[in-house]
């Protein structure tokens, strides 16, 4: 596959998984990873240390509503990312794959996700405490929340230089 083939990709099917430094930190990556198996598939992970653009391209909705937290965002974001490792994860399954995955995930704040999603069950932190701290959330987990966010979020954390990854014969694929 070339890189001018990418528009070609189904990225109903492809999901990007970013587990973040305080899922690093605990230990929890396999684990983690493993809650999405199935209904997806994972045929790529590496780590990555965080570059301030991908980060803020990462999370441009943060940036677009900052105005909505208590907290300053950009600097927010740059603390907690920036020049740190995180792992990158990509995901293949059936189509609807991006929707699946970040149904697993549960809220973005772990008290208020429902038992047995990720954040509920191996969560720690909640927004109360982070707003009290001036600082974002701890939630261990992101997902690609639908299929332009797939590609997006494949660009941004693995670059076009790896289109290689998505180079798999769909029917040796769930």
């Amino acid at each position: 596959m070339r890189s001018d083939r990418l528009r070609e990709v189904d990225w109903s099917r492809w999901s990007v998984v970013l587990l973040k430094p305080d899922c690093l930190r605990r230990g929890l990556a396999d684990q983690v990873l493993a809650r999405l198996e199935p209904p997806a598939r994972i045929v790529e992970r590496r780590r990555v240390v965080v570059e301030d653009w991908q980060i803020h391209v990462h999370y441009w909705d943060l940036l677009v509503d900052r105005d909505l937290f208590e907290v300053d965002v950009p600097a927010c974001l740059r603390s907690t990312y920036v020049g740190r490792q995180v792992e990158v994860a990509l995901a293949h399954g059936k189509p609807g794959t991006p929707g699946r995955l970040r149904g697993l995930l549960g809220h973005f704040d772990p008290t208020q996700a429902v038992p047995g999603t990720i954040r509920a069950d191996l969560g720690t932190d909640s927004f109360a405490a982070a707003r009290a701290q001036h600082r974002l959330v701890e939630n261990l987990i992101h997902t690609s929340d639908h299929a332009r966010a797939a590609r997006r979020d494949f660009g941004t954390w693995f670059g076009a230089g790896q289109h290689q990854l998505l180079d798999l014969k769909e029917d040796h694929h769930r």
